[in-house]
């Protein structure tokens, strides 16, 4: 275990993925440069900003005092993809000169600021150990994606999922069960698979919807005919449609193990698909426990 350097606070909130919670986190950026999408409430209360690289800086030299064997940095926050390519180049080439055993870092990804980088630039990024993006599809619908403000089309959304693998850098990519509500969930789930064969990405996995109350108004506002959440046995029915529909042209590693999920489902796809619609077939007939509500959570 190691120790916060003297005097260092992390400027919370502060998120990342549920695989980086041993990793050496780095705020190279507060919040999220993009910040609207309808249900999410992570960053609301920051205001996006590019760190001051001489902070940064100066963070890695207290952390490589304090961590100087850390082997993977997650840099934070809500997509440090945005920062010019330049300034990223350059923080990459600090820690790699700090940490000796640094063999990964990540971080979130937003669709829209992988379109903005050329191919070229996330090879060099991988050249300086970024070998990992985080990108939030959310939903593959051309409807759902508009609903949500999550400022990338249907085309967009699988380009951008498609330009890491050519620079030999890894995605790990979410889906949002729910977000198409009780009348659209079929549309969402459909759209989403659309995406996903056309795109597929190393690690896929799913989270099951949950609004925050700061947020709430959003969502109502991109439904004036009214939201209506799905319940356990629609979000099932959901994962349901999405593992029978998938059919990648390469391996994924499929998880549903976050804390937000019912039911918590692991395997590979396509070589594991029977036996994880057997055990959702299990869980819609009351055969496999769900997790207790009070154990979900973001």
């Amino acid at each position: 275990m190691y120790e916060d350097p003297e005097g260092f606070e992390y400027d919370y909130p502060l998120w990342r993925p549920p695989s980086e919670g041993d990793n050496l986190i780095i705020q190279a950026t507060l919040g999220c440069s993009w910040n609207r999408c309808r249900f999410c409430s992570m960053y609301r209360s920051k205001r996006f900003l590019a760190r001051p690289q001489a902070d940064v800086f100066a963070e890695i030299d207290a952390w490589g005092k304090s961590w100087p064997d850390a082997r993977r940095i997650f840099l934070a926050d809500g997509d440090a993809l945005a920062l010019p390519f330049d300034h990223l180049m350059k923080i990459l080439e600090k820690l790699a000169a700090t940490f000796p055993g640094l063999n990964r870092v990540s971080c979130y990804a937003l669709p829209g600021n992988l379109l903005r980088k050329t191919v070229e630039e996330l090879a060099a990024l991988k050249s300086g150990r970024l070998s990992l993006f985080y990108v939030g599809i959310e939903s593959g619908s051309p409807e759902i994606l508009k609903r949500i403000a999550k400022g990338v089309t249907q085309r967009q959304m699988i380009e951008a999922l498609g330009k890491p693998g050519q620079a030999g850098i890894k995605v790990s990519a979410t889906l949002v069960l729910g977000l198409g509500g009780q009348a659209k969930w079929q549309e969402h789930i459909d759209g989403s698979i659309e995406v996903v064969n056309a795109a597929p990405p190393e690690f896929l996995s799913t989270l099951q919807l949950g609004v925050a109350q700061e947020v709430a108004g959003d969502l109502a506002h991109a439904w004036p005919e009214g939201f209506a959440f799905q319940d356990d046995l629609g979000m099932l029915a959901e994962q349901e449609r999405l593992i029978e529909g998938l059919a990648p042209k390469r391996p994924i590693i499929f998880r549903s193990n976050h804390a937000s999920n019912a039911l918590a489902l692991a395997g590979n796809l396509p070589k594991d698909k029977e036996r994880l619609l057997s055990q959702l077939s299990e869980a819609r007939e009351g055969l496999r426990p769900l997790r207790a509500r009070f154990l979900r959570g973001l």
